[in-house]
Order: structure tokens, then C-alpha cells, then sequence
């Protein structure tokens, strides 16, 4: 399966046209354009699609539907293709605990994932790239990998060439002045990122049931 090249902000409204609350759902895959009111989210909330426009669909969502979309959510929110997070969920099935629990752990601990929640990118479809590009180093070693999989005590870097670059040099900066998870330590004079311990539950923010998602892959 390839991976997805159309608009991506068909996706957000996809969700948010589907969600049972009815809230906007947001997957932030466009950077800060999704915080302004450019957000395709924000000024049409209906499903891409012309049989969508106007009123919102009022059509009941069977208990498979409300797993298929809640997987649709968390694949896309992540960036994976399809076997790639089914091989993570098959990886996570195999560790003793809770299975969703340990699924949203693996997603958040690509390296991908990691710089993006830094804010050393926009987007993790920028942090993937610049990844790809080489701009990073784990424990010394320069990994072009996006799905690398970081564990506690690891410390990501930037390479030194990379530093000169426009584009990181504004990233960090932004970096800088923003929040960012609680089991990730940003030592902003090194420019390093140091991985505290694995994330718990509580630490993720990723708005999805993932209880859904293992019904799904349970069937």
C-alpha cells in the first residue's frame, strides 16, 4: 500500500465529519496552519466529498465502524501505512500488559514522533523527512530511519552541518518557547534531546480510544 499523497486535510475533516461527539478532531498533520483559521477543519466541518456538503451526514455508525475509523484516526495521526501499524499492534500483542497501552508507546517512540513532539519539526511528515536527510543522531550514530524505535536513555542529536541549516535553525528556535512531553529532556544550550523513560498513558495525548482498536484487531 502506498502511501497517501492527496490533500491531507480531507483527513481531519473526514474524522471530525464521523466523530460521535461531534468535536472537531484535529490531527495536526499541516503544522501551524491547523492552529489558524486557514484549518480546513475550522471553516468546513462536513467530509470531503460532494453527497457531504450541507447538512451533516446523520447516517448511525455500526460498532465496527466507530473501530475502523478510531484505527483510520490513530494510523494517520501517527503517518504509518497500513502493515506497519498492523505489525505494531501484533508487536504489542505479544507483551504481556495491556495491549493498547504498550500499541500507543511503540507509536510514540519512533524517532519521527520524537522530534516532532520536541517541535524540532512542524509536522511529523517534516520530521519524517528530516530524518530521511540525516539531521539526526542517536547516541552519536546517525540513524535515517523515521520508524527507529528510541528507548529511555537514549539522547537524539543534531548533526553538526545540520545546525547551519535555515530550516532547523528556526525549529529550534521555536522549540524553545513551546511545551513538550514530560518523558523527553531538551537541553537547549547541546541542542539534545534526552529520552527520560517511556511514556505512560497519561503522558500521550493522542486523541483516540485505542481500546477500539484492539476490539478491531480481535475480531
Amino acid at each position: 500500500m502506498s502511501r497517501y499523497t492527496g490533500p491531507v486535510c480531507r483527513l481531519c475533516r473526514r474524522e471530525t465529519a464521523t466523530s460521535k461527539t461531534g468535536e472537531k478532531i484535529k490531527l495536526f498533520l499541516k503544522g501551524d496552519r491547523c492552529l489558524s483559521k486557514k484549518c480546513a477543519v475550522e471553516r468546513r466541518g462536513t467530509a470531503p466529498g460532494q453527497k457531504t456538503q450541507g447538512k451533516p451526514s446523520r447516517q448511525k455508525i455500526s460498532e465496527y465502524g466507530r473501530q475502523l475509523r478510531e484505527k483510520q484516526k490513530m494510523r494517520r495521526y501517527y503517518g504509518v501505512l497500513e502493515t506497519q501499524f498492523e505489525n505494531y499492534f501484533r508487536a504489542a500483542a505479544r507483551v504481556p500488559g495491556q495491549t493498547g497501552k504498550t500499541f500507543l508507546q511503540l507509536l510514540e517512540r519512533r524517532l519521527d514522533n520524537v522530534v516532532y513532539r520536541m517541535n524540532l519539526a512542524s509536522s511529523r511528515a517534516q520530521a519524517r523527512q528530516m530524518v530521511t536527510h540525516r539531521h539526526f543522531r542517536v547516541n552519536g550514530r546517525i540513524v535515517n530511519v523515521p520508524s527507529f524505535l528510541v528507548t529511555a536513555g537514549d539522547v537524539v542529536t543534531i548533526g553538526e552541518r545540520s545546525r547551519q541549516s535555515p530550516l532547523v535553525q528556526s525549529n529550534v528556535e521555536y522549540a524553545k518557547n513551546r511545551a513538550h512531553p514530560d518523558w523527553l529532556e531538551f537541553n537547549e544550550q547541546e541542542l539534545t534531546v534526552r529520552v527520560a523513560a517511556l511514556p505512560s498513558r497519561e503522558q500521550i495525548d493522542t486523541p483516540v480510544d485505542e481500546q477500539l482498536i484492539v476490539e478491531y484487531y480481535s475480531r
